[in-house]
Parts: C-alpha cells; sequence; structure tokens
C-alpha cells in the first residue's frame, strides 16, 4: 500500500502542477491589474490564450532544424519534472528519492540551453540577441543558485529538498541568519529567472530590453503554447521550491491520513496564491533595470549565498 500511496500522491503532484501553473500566472496579472487600478484579465485568461494557441496552425521557417521543432517539447518536459520533484504538499511522493536540489538545477540548465539554441537555430537577429542574453543571465545565476544550495546543504547536511524542509521545520533550528540571506538570495535568482521585473519585463517586446520573448519570436501553434505553459510551471516551480524550503509548513509527512493531505493541498493552493500576489506588488513597486545590471544584480545573490555558507562554517567553528 505504501508503494500505491506513492504514486498516487505523484501523480496527484503531476496533476496539480499542469493545472495550477496557469492559475498562478493569471494571479500575478491580476494582482498586478488591481494594485495599477485596472481590471486586468481574469484569472483563467492563461488557460483560454493556451487553448486558442493550440488550435493554430503552427509555422515553422524553411531553414529550421530538428532542434527548433524539438526545443519547446525538451523545455515544457524538463520543467514538469523539475517542478514534480518538489515536495509541494506530501513528502510521501514517489519520486521523493530524486528531489534533490542539484537535479533540479540540471534540469533547468537543460531546458535553458535547449531554448538558446532554438532561438540561434533560425539566425535572426532577435533570436541571437536573445540567447546572448539569456546565457549570459545564466552564467551568474547558476553560479549563485549553487553557492544558496551549498549555503542550504551546510544547514541541513544534504541536497536532497525533504531532508531541508524537515530540519527547517524541525522546533531545534532556531534562528538562522544563514537560512534569513539564503531566503533573500532565492528570492532575487527566482525573479531573475523567470524573467521578471527587474530583470526582464514579460508584457513587452522591445529590442533593448526583451529577453526570454527574444528567443521565442518565431514560434507559433502548440510550439508557443508549450514553451508559454513551461514559463508558467517554471514560475509555479520556484514559487514551490521556497515554500518547501524556507516555509515547509502544511506539508503532509508521511503517512499522512486523506483529510491531512487534503488539508495540505489546501496549504499549498494557499501558498501558490500569496507567492503570486507577492510578486505582482514587486513587480508594480519595481522599475525594469538595464540589461547590462543584471550581472550585478544576480551577483548579489551569489554574494548572499557566500556569506550565508561563511556564516554558516564560522558557527560550526566556535
Amino acid at each position: 500500500m505504501g508503494l500505491i500511496a506513492a504514486v498516487l500522491a505523484t501523480v496527484l503532484q503531476l496533476v496539480l502542477v499542469l493545472a495550477l501553473a496557469p492559475f498562478l500566472t493569471g494571479v500575478v496579472r491580476t494582482a498586478k491589474a488591481r494594485l495599477q487600478r485596472r481590471r486586468g484579465p481574469g484569472l483563467f485568461q492563461v488557460y483560454r490564450d493556451l487553448s486558442r494557441l493550440l488550435r493554430k496552425e503552427v509555422v515553422i521557417a524553411p531553414n529550421a532544424s530538428w532542434l527548433f521543432v524539438a526545443a519547446p517539447y525538451v523545455v515544457f518536459a524538463t520543467t514538469v519534472v523539475a517542478a514534480v520533484l518538489i515536495p509541494s504538499f506530501t513528502f510521501d511522493a514517489g519520486l521523493g528519492a530524486a528531489a534533490d536540489l542539484i537535479a533540479i538545477v540540471g534540469l533547468l540548465a537543460t531546458a535553458r540551453f535547449a531554448l538558446a539554441l532554438a532561438g540561434l537555430d533560425i539566425g535572426t537577429s532577435f533570436g541571437g540577441i536573445g540567447s546572448s542574453r539569456e546565457m549570459m543571465i545564466a552564467a551568474v545565476a547558476e553560479p549563485a543558485m549553487l553557492m544558496l544550495i551549498f549555503s542550504l546543504a551546510l544547514i541541513a547536511g544534504s541536497t536532497r529538498l525533504p531532508d531541508i524542509a524537515l530540519v527547517v521545520q524541525s522546533p531545534g533550528l532556531g534562528l538562522h541568519i544563514s537560512l534569513l540571506l539564503a531566503f533573500v538570495g532565492f528570492v532575487m535568482i527566482a525573479v531573475a529567472e523567470n524573467g521578471r521585473i527587474p530583470v526582464d519585463n514579460p508584457a513587452t517586446h522591445l529590442e533593448l530590453t526583451m529577453v526570454h520573448e527574444a528567443m521565442v519570436l518565431e514560434y507559433s501553434g502548440r510550439h508557443l503554447a508549450l514553451i508559454e505553459y513551461a514559463g508558467s510551471v517554471k514560475l509555479l516551480l520556484y514559487v514551490s521550491l521556497i515554500g518547501a524550503v524556507f516555509l515547509p509548513w502544511g506539508i503532509a509527512p508521511l503517512g499522512a491520513g486523506l483529510a491531512q493531505g487534503a488539508l495540505a493541498v489546501a496549504f499549498y493552493g494557499a501558498k501558490l496564491v500569496a507567492g503570486g500576489c507577492l510578486l505582482g506588488l514587486f513587480e508594480v513597486t519595481t522599475a525594469k533595470m538595464r540589461v547590462f545590471r543584471v550581472p550585478q544584480y544576480i551577483g548579489t545573490a551569489l554574494m548572499l549565498g557566500l556569506l550565508a555558507a561563511l556564516l554558516q562554517l564560522v558557527s560550526r567553528s566556535l
């Protein structure tokens, strides 16, 4: 029965990821519109947009290779797998043994690499600009992410998400400055990795500012739908990751009953809504920065991870 419950938990987590990812994007857009005193799109407009794109014809450039066609599927598959690895509402998922932060970083790097190659494949100027900027951001964001993971591993003694969440949940942890610094760094990396303000503005297509949008301008139909869907899943992934690592309360323990599992799902939904509203508030109150200042912004997250690791090492030696 334990294996069956674990498989059912994994299937439920996959369903929640696929069902709630567009809803989270809708929450962010609605929160921004309300804070700007606009009506804005509805919470379920993202679902209608994805459905409309899936029904449209796919247009592919004559000089596109197989890489351009395969990239949306690779990006979507790797992002969804990475999101399912995160213990969002239960520790009893069948993929819990693979829920490692290093594996999640590797999956996200694979998606980024595939999309950057697709942006270069057609040979347009916009695709080249977007891919080069994406790699510039990745060159700083990935070391910063790994340094933050290292600081968490020093605190929890593991890079597995269930182990880190259990350590943070434990009452004996107390006040940890390193954990607070890692939290701020993770939030900064999440904003940068999802192309949100102040790093990028997903609502514009300006040549001087766009990063992610420049790589997907040549996509249409179901290919564009998969990329947009993967973007929503990636946003949900980072909100779930921050909730699982730094706010793990409400996650159902191993062997929990049906009632406790339903309560954990409700807690998970509340975390997503709160994260979407906070992101909308942050974007409304923050201006878009220049592209060449982005490495300085991400470098701050790298320094926070380094400081968190140093503080943890110093505290252990005392």
